[in-house]
């Protein structure tokens, strides 16, 4: 799959393995970068090769709730009028919330239950979501105006946040070509992957084994960021809240997942290490000196990961 993917997002060989680890672990993503950077076509391309239904929502600020979940509405039948349940699209397999941020909070929350549990809950009653459910959101980095940042509840329920980057001189000529092939009708045919393969991917992980110096790796890493403190005055400074236990939960899971995805029945520090940054960097909140420094989450995990030793 991250084969067939790498095909049709070039030079994005990181985001590619992060949504693939996101599938496998049965979370959802947020994608943060620059307009151009191939975050929507990621997207498109991973609903293609797993033939999965995809539902996009354009977030602007007159968006209402029930665009995002449906509602019921009256309809005749056979001269009977009856309350019908409509479903938005959040009754996709794969849902492209895109610039989720141009939105006011209502209209974010309308995805709380889904993201969470799977589920959505309209005037009283429960519908549940496909078995492939995945909320996938993008929002870019540097347009303040005319936003509405996302609540430390929603964040939380992202299991990684990916920062897109612009890719390298080589990948960008690839792209160029690329896009002229496709507008020569010339466009590369993507194999197909089975969904049961994805089931079946998640049942083995999740049955996976963690030795306990590496759990007890995992829950010192986001114990840190609770008492920067305790292993430096310089990240005491940096962190103002750290992370929940659905951080430590995260970090668990998608260790494995990049176990699995290395061909491995073991998890090592370094599959931690390697998902860290994408697991926490959205679930920090820095402190006014931090972010007056132009300190970032980034680099506050690099402190962390310096001062904690393996266990």
């Amino acid at each position: 799959m991250m084969e067939q993917m790498s095909r049709s997002v070039i030079g994005q060989q990181e985001v590619v393995r992060t949504l693939t680890l996101a599938l496998l672990c049965n979370g959802n993503v947020l994608l943060e970068g620059l307009p151009g950077t191939a975050k929507t076509r990621s997207i498109k391309t991973l609903s293609r090769v797993l033939q999965a239904s995809l539902g996009r929502i354009q977030f602007t600020p007159d968006l209402l709730p029930s665009d995002v979940t449906g509602n019921e509405v009256y309809q005749d039948n056979q001269g009977v009028s009856e309350l019908i349940f409509q479903q938005g699209p959040v009754f996709n397999e794969l849902v492209l919330a895109d610039e989720i941020n141009r939105a006011p909070a209502k209209v974010q929350a309308a995805l709380l239950e889904a993201m969470e549990e799977r589920q959505v809950t309209v005037a009283g009653k429960t519908y549940p979501l496909p078995r492939l459910f995945m909320v996938l959101a993008t929002q870019n980095p540097i347009e303040q105006e005319g936003t509405y940042p996302l609540p430390e509840a929603q964040m939380d329920r992202f299991l990684m946040k990916i920062s897109v980057d612009y890719p390298d001189t080589d990948a960008e000529l690839s792209i160029v070509r690329m896009l002229q092939a496709e507008e020569a009708q010339r466009q590369a045919q993507l194999a197909m992957i089975s969904q049961e393969h994805i089931f079946a991917a998640r049942d083995v992980i999740g049955n996976m084994n963690i030795a306990e110096p590496v759990e007890q790796y995992i829950v010192d890493l986001v114990i840190a960021t609770r008492q920067p403190g305790a292993y430096s005055e310089q990240l005491a400074n940096w962190v103002d809240t750290g992370s929940s236990p659905r951080a430590t939960i995260a970090l668990h899971r998608c260790s494995r997942a990049s176990a699995w995805l290395d061909g491995r029945d073991h998890v090592t520090p370094e599959d931690v290490t390697s998902v860290l940054h994408a697991v926490m960097r959205h679930r920090l909140i820095l402190s006014y000196d931090a972010l007056a420094d132009r300190v970032t989450a980034d680099q506050v995990i690099d402190e962390i990961l310096s001062r904690v030793a393996v266990g």
